[in-house]
This record gives structure tokens, sequence and C-alpha cells, in this order.
């Protein structure tokens, strides 16, 4: 009985990290619902459930920016290892589900240590244990962090030891233009001396943008519906997830995908014992999703203190990777 009321205890007291981010979600809720427009920072869509379902969104036929990103990384791995080098370290940011850093590893000759980070610390740990297993010579570090924010990494393995950052999937493009600077400025000073592999989304026709963020079957829009029922589970709101409708568009002027959750009626949502009131069509935008030229990440690059190097795309130029050389 004693070793049973003990353990329902401990399982009582949380994580301080986990209470930690729970409590920034709380903050970051209730400033986003105060303020008009609405807009929460899409780092909060990937709790385990979230991430699983960007795991489904990047196996459907209408979302091609993962299959010509793999495409293009199946292609020229070889190439690409050449430019990271013998026994460099690899930091990839938003590691999610580690598909795509299989591709790498398996062109490189003896990679010092892999370090992928992640906001979502569950999903992570299990990619992580399936890619060991896989790679059992590698040495993986997970990091649980949000890379937007200052990231503390550990110490190189050896004096000298070149770091490459990877950053796919086109996540640069959920930053704003500012934030984007910021991170890739960051990104400049944790790797000098090495380079940021990095993918990005170009700009298309406005349609096969908007079937990529409005799927067939839904799973977008399950995706962006979520983070009401994480809000529900984790915070105790009480959002109707029903009451609510996944909106995506292109606004071709701002160059970007938008993403909304608009409310289908007149409601009121509570929060940390606070209310907040939707009028019909009133909407919490959740996401952007800015598309690139070439030139455009180019000179985001140069003003960050990076300098350009190799670019490979697919045939029709829907998809881009950059290596971009840190200082030295």
């Amino acid at each position: 009985m004693q070793s049973h009321t003990l353990r329902k205890e401990a399982d009582a007291i949380e994580d301080p990290a986990a209470a930690a981010a729970r409590g920034e979600f709380a903050r970051d809720l209730q400033a986003a619902l105060a303020k008009r427009p609405r807009q929460l920072s899409p780092k909060y869509f990937y709790d385990a459930a979230g991430s699983a379902l960007f795991d489904r969104i990047c196996e459907l036929p209408e979302y091609y920016l993962t299959r010509c990103e793999l495409g293009l990384l199946s292609a020229h791995a070889p190439e690409i290892a050449e430019h990271m080098g013998a026994e460099a370290e690899i930091i990839e940011f938003g590691a999610g589900s580690l598909a795509k850093i299989r591709l790498l590893l398996d062109a490189l000759q003896g990679p010092g240590r892999y370090l992928p980070i992640d906001i979502s610390g569950e999903h992570l740990a299990a990619a992580a244990r399936r890619l060991q297993q896989d790679y059992p010579q590698l040495q993986i570090q997970p990091v649980v962090a949000d890379y937007t924010k200052g990231l503390r990494l550990p110490p190189r393995l050896h004096r000298g030891t070149r770091r490459i950052g990877f950053f796919p999937g086109s996540t640069i493009g959920n930053l704003r233009p500012d934030e984007a600077l910021r991170f890739l400025k960051q990104a400049a000073a944790l790797l000098r001396g090495g380079a940021l592999l990095l993918g990005a989304d170009l700009i298309k026709a406005p349609a096969v943008l908007h079937a990529a963020y409005n799927d067939a079957q839904g799973v977008t829009a399950a995706f962006n519906l979520n983070l009401l029922v994480r809000a529900n589970r984790e915070l105790g709101t009480d959002f109707d997830p029903s009451g609510f409708a996944h909106s995506a568009f292109y606004n071709a002027g701002q160059q970007r995908i938008e993403m909304h959750l608009m409310s289908l009626r007149k409601q009121e949502v509570g929060v940390c014992g606070r209310r907040y009131e939707f009028v019909e069509g009133e909407t919490l935008h959740t996401e952007n999703s800015y598309k690139f030229t070439i030139d455009s990440l180019h000179e985001l690059a140069t003003h960050a203190g990076l300098r350009r190097g190799p670019v490979w795309t697919d045939k029709h130029r829907r998809f881009g990777l950059l290596w971009l050389d840190a200082p030295p």
C-alpha cells in the first residue's frame, strides 16, 4: 500500500520542464486571444498527436514538399556528404521524425555526432530510439528545446570539429521575416567554421499551394484543430473543436500560405479563468508558411552572415536545398 501511495505521489510531481512549457503555452494563448487580430505561434501544433499528424501530412499526395526534398536529398547526398566532410557533428533544427537525416547518414563517412533538436520531447525521444537501433555506432544526443530561442548546445566532441546545421522541410517559412533573420544569425554563430543545409519551399502556382494545405483527406484540418484539443487537455480550456473550421489560403501579397481556425458561430472560450468571445467568422491565425525565391533566400542568408554555396532544386523548381557556409 505504501509503495502504491508513493508511486501515485511521484506520478503527481510534474517534470519541471513540462510544467514550464505548459505555463508558456498558457501565457501565449491568453496573449493571443486578448489581441486583434488573434495569432498564436505554430510551435504549439507539435505535441505528440500533432507531430504524428504532421508525419501523415508529409505522406499525402497533395503535399509535394516532402517528396521534392527527399528526392533532392537522395539524388545529391554523396555531393552534400563531401561538403560536410568526415566526423562532422550534425545539428538538425526541428528534427521531427528523423526521416530525412537517414539519407545523409547513409552517405557520410563516420559522422561524429548527431544532435536532433525539437520542441516535442516525447516524439523526439521515440524517433531517436528508432534511429539508434538502425545506426548503433552513431552517437545521438537529442535536445528538447525551442530552436527559435537562444540555444545552448553541448560542447563540441573535439576542438576543431565542424558543425553542420540541417534545417529541412521549409520550416524557415513558418517564421516571420524578422524571426527568420534572427534564427539564421543564431545558426551562423552556432555553426562557426561549418555550414547550414537549408530546405525551402519556392514560389509557385497558387493552386498547387492551396491543394497542399487543403488535402482531400482532411489531415491538415485535423492537424490545425488539434491545437484546440491540446489546449483543452493541457490547460483545461473549453474549446469546442466542432465550433471551428480549418481555413488555409495563399496570400499572394505576402507570399505566404496562412492557416487559421475560423469560428463558425458566436461563442465564448474559457482559458485559465478568463473568458474570450469569438464572433462568427473571427479567426485564430495559427501558421504562416512563407514561400521564397533562391535570390530572396540568398539575400536573407547574406544579411545573417552566411555565405552562399551550392544550390539544388528539382526539375520543376518547386523546392530548393541551399548550402550556406558559416563564418570561419
